[in-house]
């Protein structure tokens, strides 16, 4: 520590604009991912699924559910698995839940120190590299069952279109076309979406799109939690354009899920195409 600042090394230090590897240097404790952590197993934490994505014809949607599970437990009812990483990109959360919360804020001050640093905010194609690398430094705890599997969308000002990255545990990083899904469901989202979407939709008929899909995988993924009417509780919905991110309020979710759910009532495998109002 310098006797005249008396600050350690690592703030005067020159390096990267990134504060994950500040981080590293200073408290390598603090990470929420160290590589050489021990994981417990899949079984004791709680589990987070099913996110969706979808590209508009202005930008993108990401919406997610809100069921957390631990083993054949549902350990929460109303855990929000999509955040806005900054102004212009969203990031979603599959997999080991305390472990992906921790990646999206310490993703999020990464953005926010870098903007701050280099004076520009970090391009879209670069933020999706960024979250590879730190999906790295978690392979150690995946490999023992505590798995990250984020989904990252936004909008990309340089090419005036919305973009979709996927990943997988290994830091791998994946640009998807027109729409994608992660998590337990995942696999019956993608084939509803196979169905309902249109390349170039409007954000409307894409938010649509992304509750029936979320529907679909509760309908056969027990991990997957459907739209709680009685309570309340929705699906969590983000739409990000030229405009920026925008994180769907209950009341403006509230009746478009009631006019999905009244639709299952006469025809339970839901729409058949999207912005057609549920009609076959």
């Amino acid at each position: 520590m310098s006797p005249s600042l008396g600050l350690p090394d690592a703030y005067r230090a020159a390096g990267s604009a990134s504060f994950v590897d500040f981080l590293a240097a200073l408290h390598p404790e603090r990470l929420p991912m160290p590589s050489s952590g021990q994981g417990h197993g899949a079984t004791v934490a709680p589990h987070g699924t099913t996110i969706v994505a979808l590209r508009t014809a202005s930008g993108a949607v990401m919406a997610g559910d809100r069921r957390a599970t631990m083993g054949n437990i549902i350990a929460q009812n109303d855990i929000e698995k999509v955040f806005a990483a900054d102004e212009f990109s969203v990031i979603g959360i599959a997999g080991t839940a305390g472990l992906a919360v921790e990646l999206v804020r310490l993703f999020q001050v990464e953005l926010e120190h870098y903007e701050k640093i280099e004076g520009v905010s970090l391009s879209l194609e670069g933020k999706a590299n960024r979250l590879a690398t730190m999906l790295r430094g978690n392979l150690g705890l995946a490999m023992q069952g505590l798995a990250v599997v984020p989904l990252l969308a936004g909008y990309d000002e340089a090419r005036d279109v919305g973009r979709i990255f996927s990943y997988d545990v290994t830091g791998g990083r994946y640009e998807e076309h027109d729409f994608y899904a992660v998590g337990s469901g995942s696999s019956f989202a993608r084939g509803s979406l196979k169905k309902l979407y249109t390349r170039g939709a409007s954000t409307d008929d894409a938010v649509r799109s992304a509750l029936e899909a979320l529907y679909d995988a509760a309908d056969d993924d027990s991990a997957t939690g459907g739209p709680d009417m009685a309570r309340g509780i929705y699906p969590v919905v983000a739409t990000v354009d030229a405009e920026g991110v925008r994180v769907l309020t209950d009341d403006e979710l509230a009746p478009v899920v009631r006019a999905m759910v009244e639709a299952r009532m006469t025809r339970p495998d839901g729409a058949s195409g999207a912005g057609n109002g549920g009609a076959s």
